[in-house]
């Protein structure tokens, strides 16, 4: 069992939003309530389209994490 404390908290939350985004890309969606992209733009501040913001993600992923993928 893994236990997240601290900053890990928000990690795994950008994470999770990364991969979110990524499904609605390919057309997923959840059925209720807000959808990654508007939660990442208004939360976050990330701008720009879906594509673009995955793109800001990814290369915060790298800096952030680095090899440990």
């Amino acid at each position: 069992m893994t236990v997240l404390t601290g900053s890990q908290i928000e990690v795994a939350r950008l994470l999770t939003l990364r991969a979110m985004l990524k499904l609605e890309l390919k057309g997923m969606s959840r059925s209720r309530g807000p959808t990654a992209y508007s939660t990442l733009k208004s939360v976050y501040g990330y701008k720009g389209t879906r594509e673009a913001v995955l793109q800001q993600l990814d290369a915060w992923r790298d800096a952030v994490l680095g090899d440990a993928k």
